[in-house]
């Protein structure tokens, strides 16, 4: 923040939930002038320019699903100064007359967020990431800072250069995580739907993020555990943009608690309570899975990633880098194939290998946090075909599931019918106003309002996430609904998780 105060250009590197958009969008409010954010994620940007709205800060996104007369508008209001913040997709950013009217905005600098896209060493390049080079060019007066969770050193080297970055701060936060706990298993045949119905059994009334390797899957893994009794919703790129939304809304909302996806969901989630992330086959690298994975435990709450791996994984893994035409893409899939595959066969410490994956030297060689350490559940340390139904474990060699115990013991003292009662609050009001419900209100602040229940705008003001601007327009509200409480209503029934959109297919999981 310092540094883009000061004028100068910065490199970023923070893990997921690190606070990297705090880092541009508070100098953007000091500053006073025009931020303008680079990010390739349209529903990212929505939802941070609808959050800063709840706050009373102008921003506005500017991209192709837009009506041409409210594109219209958005330009002649930046170029006015309005917004603190603009968001654009790089795309938006390489057309020809964007450069023309970006040059009567009041910029006080360039954000590039997800910048391991402009490398193609990254996990996740993007062609169009490349036009960003023009900004020094077009704008040579103005800092650039680029933002990433995940880049290699190779990759933030890459972006230097890429950006034509001068003398910039950087900033490189560990990539350790220390609330969460990597658990591996290799999966023989048949084992990984019970090892997946076990770990969900294992985190009750918990948000759980399920990641399939195909669409298929998901609609599969889907049925599956509704077969279960346990409500499922999925997420993929070949969904309509407002079913994908809908469910998307529904499970930040807490309608349904586990969200089976492809890698095309959780680019932008800001949902901080999310107790488990479950893959079911080996992500293409290992930035990838620290990306998808990282999504857990963003609270700084005890969670879980969970990796159920199959040999066939990365026997498909290696035939897609087969594929590959161009010899140097060919080579980096390779490199990316190998890195994976050792992480998810090795007995060190998981936590340790990311680290030096990312360049970073721990001095610890062991986290007491992944299984390598001997951290391991004991639904996962028992072979599934060995499980009796009445097999007593001794108690030696059951450890507590540090996600389910902290999610219980962060709600312990909180009245659970006020709870939900105010989150179906929150939804409604969300609905109203057209916004995801963690834009109105995270978890914390819903928990810490039921903790204090506050009964006026001073009282509000002390909880946080809760400035002046949101706390007078949600106050009354949320005082009006603590009353109605205390005068004895209660949350109506939840809805429905509704009829399956996946037709039955024959063979489970």
């Amino acid at each position: 923040m310092r540094s883009l105060l000061d004028g100068q250009d910065s490199c970023v590197v923070m893990p997921t939930g690190g606070g990297k958009s705090l880092c541009y969008q508070l100098p953007a409010v000091m500053l006073g002038r025009t931020a303008i954010v680079v990010s390739p994620l349209i529903a990212l940007m929505q939802d941070q320019a609808a959050q800063l709205a709840q706050m009373g800060i102008p921003a506005a996104v500017l991209n192709s699903s837009l009506p041409s007369e409210k594109q219209a508008q958005v330009i002649r209001k930046a170029s006015e100064g309005e917004y603190r913040l603009l968001y654009l997709s790089p795309e938006r950013l390489a057309r020809p007359d964007t450069i023309g009217w970006l040059q009567r905005v009041p910029i006080a600098f360039f954000a590039i967020d997800e910048a391991h896209c402009i490398s193609e060493w990254g996990h996740e390049f993007r062609p169009e990431y490349r036009q960003l080079s023009r900004l020094r060019a077009h704008f040579p007066d103005r800092p650039i800072a680029a933002f990433t969770a995940s880049a290699t050193k190779r990759v933030r080297h890459d972006i230097l250069h890429q950006l034509q970055l001068r003398d910039p701060h950087k900033c490189i936060a560990s990539f350790h995580r220390p609330n969460l706990r990597y658990l591996v298993k290799e999966c023989a045949g048949g084992e990984q739907p019970s090892l997946l119905l076990r770990a969900l059994r294992n985190y009750q009334d918990s948000s759980i993020i399920v990641y399939a390797p195909t669409i298929a899957k998901v609609g599969e893994t889907v049925d599956y555990l509704e077969a279960q009794q346990i409500s499922a919703i999925g997420y993929h790129g070949k969904m309509g943009a407002a079913e994908r939304r809908d469910n998307q809304e529904r499970w930040m909302s807490d309608e349904v608690r586990v969200l089976v996806g492809t890698i095309a969901f959780g680019l932008g989630i800001n949902k901080a309570s999310v107790r488990a992330v479950v893959h079911l086959a080996l992500p293409k690298s290992i930035e990838q899975y620290y990306q998808e994975a990282g999504r857990a435990g963003r609270d700084g709450q005890p969670a879980d990633c969970i990796l159920l791996w199959q040999k066939r994984d990365a026997a498909l893994l290696a035939y897609f880098a087969d594929q590959i035409v161009d010899p140097a893409e060919k080579e980096r899939a390779w490199q990316r194939y190998h890195a994976i595959r050792r992480f998810a066969e090795s007995t060190d410490c998981r936590h340790r290998q990311i680290c030096l994956h990312f360049g970073e030297s721990p001095k610890w060689t062991a986290c007491g946090a992944c299984d390598a350490c001997g951290c391991e559940s004991a639904w996962l340390v028992k072979s599934v075909k060995a499980e009796q139904p009445k097999l007593r474990t001794p108690a030696a060699l059951v450890m507590p599931a540090p996600a389910a115990t902290a999610a219980a013991a962060g709600i312990a003292d909180l009245d659970p019918a006020l709870r939900e009662y105010l989150r179906q609050w929150r939804r409604a009001a969300a609905k109203q106003q057209g916004v995801p419900a963690f834009v109105v209100m995270h978890d914390s602040a819903l928990d810490e309002i039921c903790r204090r229940r506050p009964g006026s705008i001073p009282e509000l003001l002390g909880i946080s996430g809760f400035g002046e601007y949101k706390a007078a327009l949600y106050g009354p509200q949320i005082f009006e609904a603590l009353e109605q409480f205390r005068a004895g209503a209660r949350a109506a029934l939840a809805p429905e998780a509704g009829k399956n959109p996946y037709p039955a297919r024959a063979g489970g999981l």
